[in-house]
């Protein structure tokens, strides 16, 4: 559907996209981008933690190897920047009919804190009504890929941040609460085996993304 015939429509859709670090999210970031520019759209790409002045500012804290928090001040301030990300970019594209992509969203939170951190899920879960209410994706795509492999990609690209030094067992324990969540919500998120070859990945996602449009 051409954009300019997208006038007064219905709000736009939210896509996240999730997995563990190497996992390969931000080549198919690019493909989703190129997916729905080919329809006429232009979707609004953001990220967590970050999105905002300010949320950038709390990313620089959050990835810092050298910033040493506890678990919950790293919790806090994920969802602060999320509020923040909410206010001043996801909801009102949202509600100006855009699609908005980010890398990375709430569930992030249930992987890394909760999962790899140990963090209570409770808590998480009165700070995920708290910040974003009802809100939801629409849809989410998790790049599931065995932490090994995630961890030689990520080693092969960039010097690794407060996240990406962490040893396999924690890397391990995010992957297993990303997986609860596709099991608790299989409606919303779709499970992409992405230690697959580059092709197979991509055509599961433009699957994924086209049976979106078709739900417009």
């Amino acid at each position: 559907m051409a954009l300019e015939n997208r006038e007064n429509m219905k709000p736009g859709k939210f896509i996240t996209l999730e997995g563990i670090d190497g996992a390969g999210k931000s080549t198919q970031l690019a493909w989703i981008v190129e997916l729905l520019q080919q329809t006429g759209l232009q979707p609004v790409v953001t990220r967590e933690p970050g999105g905002t002045p300010l949320g950038e500012r709390l990313r620089e804290l959050l990835l810092d190897k050298s910033m040493a928090m506890h678990a919950e001040t790293e919790a806090l301030l994920m969802f602060a920047a999320r509020r923040e990300h909410l206010d001043k970019v996801i909801l009102p594209a949202l509600a100006q009919g855009q699609w908005v992509i980010s890398d990375r969203f709430t569930d992030a939170s249930f992987a890394y804190q909760g999962g790899g951190r140990g963090l209570d899920t409770a808590k998480l879960e009165i700070l995920e009504h708290w910040v974003q209410g009802a809100l939801q994706p629409d849809l989410t795509l998790y790049f599931d890929v065995p932490v090994e492999i995630g961890q030689q990609r990520v080693n092969r690209i960039k010097d690794a941040d407060r996240f990406e030094q962490e040893q396999a067992g924690f890397f391990q324990r995010v992957r297993n609460a990303y997986l609860d969540r596709a099991r608790q919500f299989p409606q919303r998120i779709q499970i992409i085996d992405s230690s697959r070859d580059l092709t197979d990945v991509k055509t599961a996602v433009e699957q994924s993304i086209q049976r979106l449009l078709q739900h417009e």
